[in-house]
């Protein structure tokens, strides 16, 4: 009698607990189901991949990927097309019909896509959209003292959780340009300011990621170190708030070809960048993407 009441007991609780595990799933039910999430791709290792061969990835030049938080869109830039120079498209997933379907936001691109972390905010670069009931708003542009000099303009910003800008201020002509930051204070960015030596060593620093909690930033530039043309970096923020010796990804991740515009997806789970795997021209770039532990590992205490 006691062996069955406590089995009864148990089943009683499992039933419980998988109730309240359905339900919590249904209420956070923010991303795809594991067989459509990241396009029905198959996840890859430690070792770099072409994302969505034929969807994304193609014999033409794609570039700057990003997915919202939700994980249920996903953008990127493509350029070469016939009669289509360059396109900004979006792969949105149907919850109807459990399909990604894809759309073009806009010809041309009208700037390189990274996702604000809590998703109400679509930076390209020196413009930006804003998240609104019906899609993306009208496309904006930021205002001084962030953009302040109009010889200079912001190939790629990223924003943390607590609304600090990093970016990149690229100006014709000149392969020495720095990549810099603005902090939001009282609502308000301050005077952007050049990051130390530590990220800022090189020729053409350019495309920074900042993780949301600002514990490391992605960027790529030309090195002494590298391994040929640009290479992708990473520097860990210290204990004492300094930032850390920018460290090269490695040969998994950067050849002697061009590496650019590293980002890691909002789960965490990967690392998503471009390579160009055709000539000089630059007429076929692929986005790839490799498990992100090859970023966590290079972390030291």
């Amino acid at each position: 009698m006691e062996k069955t009441f406590i089995t009864l007991l148990i089943a009683g609780i499992l039933s419980l607990q998988s109730c309240d595990a359905k339900k919590q799933q249904t209420k956070d039910n923010n991303t795809p189901s594991i067989k459509n999430q990241y396009l029905r791709q198959k996840p890859p290792g430690l070792k770099p991949i072409p994302f969505a061969p034929g969807l994304v990835s193609t014999d033409l030049y794609e570039i700057n990927s990003a997915f919202t938080p939700d994980m249920k869109a996903f953008y990127f830039i493509r350029r070469g097309e016939e009669n289509n120079k360059s396109a900004f498209y979006e792969y949105k997933y149907n919850e109807t019909n459990e399909k990604w379907e894809k759309s073009e936001i806009a010809s041309p691109w009208i700037g390189r896509p990274v996702i604000s972390p809590d998703g109400q905010t679509m930076h390209l670069g020196d413009r930006y959209l804003e998240k609104t009931e019906s899609g993306w708003s009208e496309l904006q542009k930021l205002e001084p003292p962030t953009v302040s000099n109009d010889s200079m303009y912001i190939m790629r910003l990223s924003s943390s959780s607590s609304g600090t800008y990093y970016f990149d201020t690229y100006k014709e002509n000149d392969s020495t340009f720095p990549i810099r930051y603005s902090r939001l204070i009282n609502g308000k960015h301050e005077e952007p300011k050049v990051l130390p030596k530590a990220i800022n060593t090189g020729t053409f620093l350019s495309h920074p990621f900042i993780a949301p909690n600002e514990s490391y930033l992605l960027f790529d530039a030309q090195r002494e170190d590298g391994y040929g043309d640009s290479d992708i970096y990473i520097s860990f923020k210290q204990k004492d708030g300094t930032w850390g010796e920018g460290i090269n990804l490695g040969d998994k991740i950067n050849t002697n070809a061009w590496e650019a515009s590293a980002s890691i997806t909002p789960d965490g789970k990967y690392l998503f960048f471009s390579r160009n795997v055709g000539s000089d021209d630059f007429e076929n770039v692929d986005v790839f993407w490799v498990d992100a532990k090859v970023i966590y590992a290079l972390k030291k205490e």
